[in-house]
């Protein structure tokens, strides 16, 4: 018995999505992208919020930013990042018709759950 396909090609949107889904795996990623979701900062700054090396710091940046999730601007010496909030667009956009189909699938077992309990009743009155 074989899986279910989505239908249709994976394109580069799917691409893109599955880079962002890959570099939000990482719990440190994560948290650099809520330090710079709401201030541009530079990368000494978000380095010195974590207890590892700006090496490492470096590579999870540019994980970031090869998935599309931060921006990168330099200014003099320094190099600045901030969150890009489309980056996450397919993503948001998946989860979103994921959502709406559960929640498609769970009004329709109510409904059916509905009309069997009201068949039921009707059968017992008659």
């Amino acid at each position: 018995m074989g899986r279910d396909r989505p239908a249709g090609p994976v394109g580069p949107r799917d691409e893109a999505m599955d880079e962002a889904l890959r570099a939000l795996a990482e719990p440190r990623r994560r948290a650099i992208l809520q330090l710079v979701a709401h201030s541009e900062l530079s990368a000494g700054e978000i380095a010195g919020c974590f207890d590892v090396t700006r090496t490492a710091v470096s590579q999870h940046l540019t994980v970031l930013k090869n998935a599309g999730l931060l921006s990168e601007r330099r200014l003099a010496t320094r190099r600045l990042y901030r969150a890009r909030p489309e980056g996450l667009a397919g993503l948001r956009e998946f989860l979103d018709q994921m959502w709406a189909s559960s929640l498609e699938v769970a009004r329709d077992l109510v409904e059916s759950d509905l009309g069997a309990a009201d068949s039921g009743q009707a059968s017992a009155a008659g």
